[in-house]
């Protein structure tokens, strides 16, 4: 008697190609749908419910990336599986890396860690590169900001350098938010004491993403907050900097 094996199958948002940004090269970067944060600057709300995306399967998925693996292949790139936040579906997760990897591709998770317990060691394994997005080093701003907790971010990031799984770090600058110079420092500090952290991206808060919160009907909280000035920007990077670590 035989068995037919259902497709591991997951809700996406959308797809894009982009460089340098979502890991080293030219990417082909999946967006999966939902996402258990609500963080205040977030610039794709339009990802946050898993029910709102298409569902696709693995096979889906790889027929379009193989459309593009030769241009990958040669730009020194691989694939970014983003959100929304994608270990909310970490089975579907864990079986496109393991395709991607099977295809020899170079795979990325970009992800802000408070599922970080939901990833397997096995999907770990298939993981080239994380980028980890530590929205604030301050308790109580990372509860403001995000609606969420900070300990499991940290303990995620903590096994991921027990795993000796290279880490880029993701830090947008809010003013008034995460420009408090002693959060900064902590967070440096922490990530100072970690092996695995290649580089840390300092990414300005931007307002790019207002128009899909006048689409959906819901308010942009901070549509009102500036923009961080240069000299801001270059101050928070070179406190990273003074921990020893490679701030871009």
């Amino acid at each position: 008697m035989s068995t037919t094996v259902e497709p591991v199958t997951g809700r996406i948002h959308s797809w894009d190609l982009s460089t340098g940004v979502d890991g080293p090269g030219t990417r082909f970067v999946l967006f999966l749908s939902g996402c258990p944060l609500r963080c205040l600057y977030c610039a794709n709300p339009d990802t946050w419910r898993m029910r709102d995306g298409q569902r696709a399967t693995v096979d889906d998925v790889m027929g379009e990336i193989d459309r593009y693996r030769p241009f990958l292949a040669t730009a020194g790139g691989g694939v970014t599986l983003t959100g929304g936040e994608a270990l909310l579906q970490p089975a579907f997760t864990a079986a496109l890396l393991r395709r991607c990897k099977e295809a020899g591709l170079h795979t990325a998770l970009d992800t802000s860690g408070f599922l970080g317990a939901r990833a397997s060691d096995d999907l770990l394994a298939d993981t080239d590169l994380v980028l980890l997005d530590v929205k604030s080093f301050d308790v109580r701003t990372y509860r403001k900001l995000t609606g969420g907790d900070l300990a499991p971010t940290l303990n995620f990031a903590t096994r991921l350098d027990r795993l000796g799984v290279p880490v880029w770090i993701r830090y947008v600058l809010v003013p008034g938010w995460t420009d408090d110079p002693a959060a900064v420092d902590g967070l440096g500090a922490f990530l100072a004491g970690l092996g695995n952290v290649d580089r840390v991206d300092i990414l300005p808060f931007h307002k790019l993403g207002a128009h899909k919160y006048d689409a959906l009907g819901i308010p942009f909280p901070l549509r009102d907050t500036p923009t961080p000035d240069p000299a801001l920007v270059e101050r928070v990077r070179a406190q990273f900097r003074g921990h020893g670590l490679r701030a871009h």
